[in-house]
């Protein structure tokens, strides 16, 4: 007589499923806090989002200083509660959950503070860690690959949050926040070289390295100015024929067709004589932030170069749900293909705007008129 096989319910063939596709449930979840995330993402200075941040990298930063001890040592998870027990399994998940979150969020927030050059080659880097996630060279590595992804978003978390406490960006915000961002893992190292000197140099090997490596890669992307100005960001920008401010609105006047609604004002500018073309322009900062843009004029020259014709300095405040209103305007100017760049003093781009001009005699004319 044959015995029947053990039922297994519900639990069992979960955890089943779970063993066999391990790997594919940590990338899945990985995934998950990107789009769980998008929906979630708040106002870079919102004290909700930080303290959310805070909490994923501190729970991040103590399972993998948990998993650093724990290498090399077998683990009898049958002895444990079942609480523990659960946390063991799925603790892998719990952090590709927490790393694809925080990714998300600083993905968001570094593609609204950039040109779509920038924006497109952090979104593929995103894409290669997931690809690195899987990757059976990059799966060697380990915690140390682990530790690189911590590294990478306490640096885009500081990156984020020191020029919103300190109110202002440039250099020596940015070299104050990669400090504050190598604090979290310096200290777990310094605890261990105190409290656990045998374990130092594999802390310095998993641990400082990969700090080291994307601290090096952050301060190039700086110097070349490659990172977007966090925690800035343009929401809309547009060309004009005139702006007027009106009590706490501003009439922006232009001849647009309704029909072409990507455009914001006058994209085609047709310029009658005595004419000044405005840029008008939001741009999002944070509670108590005081700071100087630029409006830099580029024209298209017949050798398909730019070239700089005017930089106009703009002091902008932050605190604006909707976004500091600024614009500026150029009264001497030539038919051809222009742009209007929105730059930090240092020169990072913050966001453009490109238009056609041409010049016409004088005619009757009818603008539109947009509040803002």
């Amino acid at each position: 007589m044959t015995e029947a096989a053990p039922a297994v319910g519900a639990i069992g063939r979960l955890k089943l499923y779970y063993e066999r596709n391990e790997q594919r449930i940590a990338v899945l979840s990985f995934i998950c806090g990107f789009l769980f995330d998008i929906l979630m993402v708040d106002r870079a200075d919102s004290w909700e989002a930080i303290g959310q941040q805070v909490l994923y990298l501190a729970v991040i930063l103590a399972a993998l200083t948990q998993m650093f001890f724990e290498e090399g040592k077998p683990l009898e998870t049958g002895t444990l509660f079942v609480v523990k027990r659960w946390y063991y399994q799925y603790r892998s998940a719990i952090i590709h959950f927490f790393l694809g979150t925080l990714l998300n969020v600083y993905t968001i927030f570094f593609f609204k503070s950039s040109s779509l050059l920038v924006s497109f080659s952090f979104l593929v880097f995103l894409v290669f860690l997931l690809w690195a996630n899987e990757s059976e060279r990059f799966k060697s590595l380990g915690l140390s690959f682990k530790f690189t992804l911590l590294s990478l978003c306490t640096l885009c978390f500081s990156a984020n949050v020191v020029p919103i406490f300190v109110g202002s960006i440039g250099l020596v915000v940015f070299l104050l926040s990669m400090f504050a961002g190598c604090l979290p893992l310096f200290g777990v190292v310094w605890w261990i070289r105190k409290h656990s000197p045998g374990l130092f140099p594999r802390a310095r090997r998993q641990m400082l390295v990969p700090l080291g490596a994307v601290l090096t890669g952050f301060l190039v992307f700086y110097f070349f100015r490659l990172i977007p100005p966090v925690p800035l960001s343009i929401p809309f920008i547009g060309i004009y024929h005139a702006v007027e401010k009106t009590q706490d609105t501003y009439r922006l006047s232009h001849e647009r067709p309704a029909w072409r609604i990507w455009h914001h004002g006058d994209q085609e500018f047709l310029a009658q004589p005595g004419d000044k073309v405005y840029v008008f322009f939001r741009i999002f900062s944070p509670t108590r932030f005081s700071d100087q843009v630029q409006l830099r004029w580029y024209l298209k020259e017949e050798a398909r170069s730019w070239t700089l014709q005017d930089t106009i300095p703009i002091k902008i405040l932050g605190g604006r749900a909707e976004g500091f209103r600024g614009y500026g305007f150029k009264s001497n100017y030539q038919p051809g293909e222009w742009k209007v760049q929105v730059e930090t003093t240092d020169g990072r781009e913050i966001g453009r705007v490109y238009f056609q001009l041409e010049t016409r005699p004088e005619w009757p004319r009818n603008f539109e008129i947009d509040i803002e």
